[in-house]
């Protein structure tokens, strides 16, 4: 992609759009779309790979599930700078347990100015992705979009980047006691760079620290989640040559998190790596892949086992970036989305050393 489609007025338009969509329709319902989109796209291109059909190459994954429209860096993206947005202002009187400008569950309407917000950071997010895959940096630019998003989001409507001291960031141990802020606050710790005394806030009685996913944060359980889905992934990478369906059907699943359904995990940061890693073991265009030609070139065996190593790896990395970025701060900055830019990057760094044949997707320098 050229550096002159930064400019292009009809993709800054569209971003803007596919932002504004996020917003007004919720960050997380947005990402759910994405999965819709991201499935039907390479069902339709494992068709167009494995049969005689005579189907054109539409790109659906990449041009509207990865692209200015449904892109996570550019919709879900919008929509999380939104909702800080509309927390700071106080347009948020909602039920939720954290921080408001957390929930990314829910549509935020139709406001002129909370749409404009996820309009600008719907460019901003497409602006990061096509720039990071014009220069080949070794990573997963629509991810990376997101997260720098994230961050952007944060400084510029004043929310701390971190929300924690260093010393602090991997200790759970307040929120699975119920501590608030205030009783943190008391015990030396824990204090974010926000004033307690906005009203948005939620205060002295908000928990000390939130977990991105209260029930899938210890580590025994983030490294077995993560094995046994990316054993998942790599599988149906092996049988289908994609590496994204695996990822889209856990990005569907969000439907049911999305619901309020109890305790469904968060699993499209392992599904990915995992179905790139079997891919990346074939030294072949990703556009020409088939199934036959990932059997001749690894065994299944070899290929779960891979799965399985990258899954873990992705869950961990995952539950890294919501100690580290989430839990102690106040807005969403999506732990898979950093999850991704880390996973992607090592797969990237292996096709460089020659540990794998190739990088599959991820961009390379």
């Amino acid at each position: 992609m050229a550096v002159s489609e930064l400019w292009a007025v009809s993709m800054v338009l569209a971003a803007f759009a596919g932002g504004a969509f996020g917003a007004a329709i919720g960050a997380l319902p947005s990402f759910a779309l994405t999965g819709v989109v991201v499935v039907v796209g390479e069902l339709y291109d494992l068709v167009r790979r494995t049969t005689d059909a005579s189907l054109g190459a539409v790109d659906i994954t990449g041009a509207i599930g990865f692209g200015v429209v449904f892109g996570p860096h550019v919709a879900f993206g919008g929509g999380a700078a939104a909702a800080a947005y509309a927390a700071k202002r106080g347009y948020l009187d909602i039920e939720f347990d954290y921080h408001p400008a957390k929930e990314v569950t829910q549509g935020l309407g139709t406001k002129p100015d909370v749409l404009l917000v996820g309009g600008l950071f719907g460019i901003f997010g497409y602006w990061v992705a096509t720039l990071s895959a014009t220069i080949g940096l070794p990573t997963d630019p629509v991810a990376l979009g997101v997260v720098v998003s994230a961050l952007t989001h944060r400084l510029v409507f004043g929310y701390s980047l971190i929300g924690a001291v260093p010393g602090r960031l991997f200790d759970m141990s307040p929120f699975e006691r119920g501590e608030s802020r205030g009783e943190a606050r008391a015990d030396g710790g824990l204090v974010g760079a926000e004033s307690t005394a906005d009203s948005s806030s939620g205060g002295d009685d908000r928990l000390a620290v939130e977990p991105w996913l209260p029930y899938q944060y210890r580590w025994p359980n983030v490294v077995v989640l993560g094995t046994v889905v990316g054993i998942l992934g790599a599988y149906i990478a092996y049988v289908t040559g994609s590496a994204f369906l695996a990822f889209g059907l856990c990005v569907v699943s969000l439907v049911f998190v999305n619901a309020g359904v109890p305790k469904i995990p968060v699993t499209h940061h392992m599904a990915l790596p995992a179905s790139t890693a079997v891919v990346a073991s074939v030294d072949a265009p990703l556009s020409s892949l088939t199934p036959v030609a990932i059997a001749s070139a690894v065994p299944l065996s070899e290929a779960v086992l891979l799965g399985a190593v990258f899954g873990a790896l992705g869950g961990v990395l995952g539950e890294v970036a919501q100690r580290v970025f989430y839990a102690h701060a106040d807005t969403h900055l999506d732990p898979p989305a950093a999850s991704i830019v880390a996973t992607s990057f090592v797969i990237a760094t292996l096709a460089l050393v020659g540990v794998l044949p190739s990088a599959a997707w991820v961009p390379l320098p």
